[in-house]
């Protein structure tokens, strides 16, 4: 019997989990899941619950119990550090876990340090990449619905993920005029992208049109290239850059309410492995999902 071990309860890890289970069958192998949270969120709703569309009882289940239909084993704790070389893990707890397989479905972790004054820990922007994020995000939205005034929405430079800044812009407009005070937030989307819908894809079909489009049909200005150097109190500062990266205009943009996408690193104690990441923390893989190093972790 092997023992697959999988860290972080979110998307991947919850599909990974009933995956293997259905194809490895329930008697064959054991499968352990650990997560620091007890409960499963669904993470694409975030952008709902900035602005009130979604609660939190909505969107979040308690994990454990699900896992123990599918014969799971779940172990609600933090992984603090992974030995590859010996097959092991060790929890907050000092705990070690062993393992023949281990499946690395953490998520990011959110570079807010990068630049200064962002994420709504410790600066001035919302996030929606955690359902808590999200939370802080529709109070920070609530006090602007009460005192309207310019917002900004979009993604900082090294921002990897593009897709819910947009989905957040055009929610967050939608709420905006059903609470007929649209005309009181001038609305800017800042995006280290090259071009408006390039999603860090080089664009999905006619994506750079059709949103360029949107964008100018809900009177909403874009900055692109724009690399946001930091955020002060009601104020960011975005330098606009040409192709080569040059510095062409910088701004100062006043806003009530801002959200900002940050960039992504790998989480601690996989970034820490040796001959597993890529500078940036992420797990190296070859054509079958597997490390070349440690050809056992995936």
């Amino acid at each position: 019997m092997s023992h697959i071990l999988i860290i972080g309860a979110g998307i991947g890890g919850v599909t990974a989990a009933y995956e293997l289970r259905d194809k490895l069958g329930r008697e064959a192998h054991q499968i352990t899941v650990v997560d620091e949270k007890t409960s499963f969120d669904f993470t694409p709703s975030n952008p709902w619950i900035g602005v009130g569309w979604r609660a939190r009882k909505q969107t979040s289940i308690d994990i454990g119990p699900q896992f123990q239909k599918k014969d799971i084993d779940f172990i609600p704790s933090r992984v603090v550090s992974i030995d590859a070389k010996n097959n092991a893990v060790t929890l907050e707890n000092s705990t070690s876990l062993n393992y023949d397989y281990l499946v690395i479905t953490t998520g990011p972790k959110l570079a807010f340090d990068e630049v200064p004054g962002t994420g709504p820990e410790t600066g001035f922007t919302q996030s929606v990449c955690t359902l808590s994020h999200a939370e802080t995000s529709f109070a920070d939205f609530q006090k602007l619905a009460e005192d309207p005034g310019p917002v900004i929405v979009g993604a900082v430079a090294g921002a990897s993920c593009f897709g819910p800044a947009y989905e957040y812009l055009f929610i967050l407009e939608t709420e905006l005029r059903k609470r007929k005070i649209r005309n009181k937030v001038p609305m800017t989307f800042v995006t280290s992208e090259p071009y408006i819908g390039h999603l860090g894809l080089g664009g999905v079909g006619d994506s750079k049109s059709m949103l360029q489009s949107e964008l100018r049909s809900k009177h909403v200005k874009w900055i692109t290239n724009a690399k946001t150097t930091r955020v002060e109190a009601g104020m960011m500062y975005v330098d606009e850059c040409d192709q080569a990266g040059e510095v062409i205009q910088q701004h100062e943009l006043p806003f009530k309410h801002a959200m900002m996408l940050p960039a992504f690193k790998g989480v601690d104690p996989v970034a820490e492995v040796q001959g597993l990441c890529n500078p940036r923390g992420f797990v190296i893989i070859d054509d079958y999902q597997r490390n070349p190093t440690y050809k056992n972790i995936s």
